[in-house]
């Protein structure tokens, strides 16, 4: 129970790939002790694919946490003005996630609710997946190891043969690395090798 009575916002971004890994995460976390607030983004909300329908995944969610996904910007508002949160993850965090984030962007309840863990100076940890990693999103990925109160769940190549620039975390390591962005750490080694 070494989460025990910590508030852990979890929000999930339309990396559709990866739900059935991250999400089994949340039960870990749950066993853990926190409490979770999930979160998700318009395309994870509304968005049917081959890897699952959006009202599957949001059952599923309410299933694990006992609580209906936050879709909305309206209903994400408190987290910033009463504190809600002791630590937000976001896993999937996709590029299009990462690359809002270097720039400022907030349009939606993801991007909203790490501004506002941001600005009340509380930790915010990114478990990134995304194609262009080590092309396009290579500078925001940069941008952002530099931001305070901000940290990765360590990453690494997923598929190095048929996709060279994608990066994806290594989920398993989600709890550990929530454990040391609360104390104030990066979990280390951040940059891993390949792992499918």
């Amino acid at each position: 129970m070494r989460l025990k009575g910590v508030k852990v916002g979890f929000a999930l971004t339309g990396s559709h790939c990866c739900l059935a890994d991250v999400i089994p995460q949340l039960r870990i976390l749950v066993s853990e002790g926190a409490e979770i607030l999930p979160i998700i983004s318009q395309t994870v909300d509304t968005t049917d694919t081959k890897f699952g329908a959006s009202n599957t995944w949001k059952e599923e969610i309410k299933d694990i946490t006992g609580r209906d996904a936050i879709t909305s910007m309206v209903d994400i508002e408190p987290i910033g003005s009463q504190k809600l949160l002791d630590i937000l993850l976001v896993a999937p965090c996709t590029g299009n996630t990462l690359a809002k984030l270097a720039n400022g962007i907030t349009d939606g309840p993801v991007l909203f609710s790490i501004k506002a863990q941001l600005r009340n100076q509380r930790a915010v940890v990114l478990g990134i997946s995304t194609n262009d990693g080590l092309s396009m999103n290579a500078k925001n990925i940069g941008l952002l190891l530099n931001v305070k109160n901000l940290y990765m769940v360590p990453f690494g190549q997923d598929n190095p043969t048929s996709k060279p620039n994608s990066l994806m975390a290594k989920w398993d390591l989600i709890t550990e690395t929530l454990l040391e962005a609360m104390r104030g750490k990066q979990y280390q080694p951040l940059l891993l090798g390949y792992h499918p």
